[in-house]
């Protein structure tokens, strides 16, 4: 297919400018269009939508990370198309609920929201941070995430996990509970030997921006090993923006700067690449979406 016409400029003048379309559309299987960085506000969602297509990123996966994301992915996946959600409490969030007495009735609201709504295709982002949370906060964080892995079960959603310096107790947990059918590595963050280990699992590994950075050699040899259907891209926008603008506000129109690092550590034809994250990314996250679904 043609790619589409190049965009002049940025959705706001503050932005990293527009690279190249991509040959053939993918999808940012993970994003936080609610959320600014910093003290800048978040792009109005048919602009980043918007800016997005026009270089090859025709869908977005939203995910919210506490209730009130939750709910706005939600919502905003019933009004736009090109969008379908994810609900969960991000483990983070689950210490300081535990904390109010209020993690069960978020959890319970979690599963209300993943249920009722069919544009909620998973539950995420859920899991374990040893980097943000101290050892007091851990058994709520690890109680949170096995219930989120029960609620992914149960109603055949893709679970969408968060790892971050928790590699082994991400697995620990995994293999206690069962992992569901379907399960993502957000921002997979590990080297090839962790790599392996979530694949014999049955995961998908997605890569963001990281993995175009200068000392992010392990993560590249991990990338070289995913095979191309259980390969897919994200941006966690606004954070994690890939090379050369890292540090600036990042959007899902960014997409194919990970894209075409993503090719050339690989080795491979980058339409060919792309087409095969676009129908790992449907696999994933259990079908099609777009107009007129």
């Amino acid at each position: 297919m043609s790619p589409a016409p190049h965009p002049e400029r940025p959705p706001r003048a503050d932005l990293p400018p527009v690279p190249e379309p991509l040959p053939h559309p993918v999808v940012d299987n993970h994003c936080h269009l609610d959320m600014g960085r910093g003290d800048e506000p978040a792009l109005p969602v048919e602009e980043a939508l918007a800016a997005a297509a026009a270089v090859g990123v025709a869908r977005v996966v939203q995910i919210g990370c506490d209730l009130p994301g939750a709910r706005w992915a939600v919502e905003a996946a019933a009004s736009y198309d090109a969008l379908v959600a994810g609900v969960a409490l991000h483990p983070n969030e689950a210490p300081r609920l535990a904390a109010a007495g209020l993690l069960e009735e978020a959890l319970a609201e979690i599963e209300q929201l993943a249920g009722a709504h069919a544009d909620v295709r998973a539950v995420g982002e859920t899991g374990l941070d040893h980097f943000r949370t101290g050892e007091e906060g851990r058994a709520a964080q690890e109680e949170s995430f096995r219930r989120h892995v029960d609620i992914a079960k149960r109603l055949d959603k893709t679970l969408v996990i968060h790892d971050r310096d928790a590699h082994d107790d991400v697995l620990r947990v995994l293999d206690e509970e069962g992992a569901p059918e379907r399960w993502v590595m957000h921002c997979f963050s590990g080297d090839a030997v962790f790599a392996r280990r979530c694949l014999d699992r049955g995961a998908h590994l997605s890569f963001a921006g990281t993995v175009t950075f200068k000392n992010a050699d392990p993560l590249r040899e991990a990338l070289a090993l995913v095979p191309g259907d259980r390969l897919l891209v994200e941006t966690d926008a606004p954070y994690l923006t890939p090379h050369p603008h890292r540090g600036r506000t990042n959007a899902s129109y960014l997409v194919p700067l990970t894209v075409r690092t993503m090719a050339e550590v690989r080795g491979e034809d980058l339409e060919r690449l792309c087409a095969g994250i676009d129908a790992a990314t449907e696999a994933a996250f259990g079908g099609t979406w777009g107009a007129g679904r």
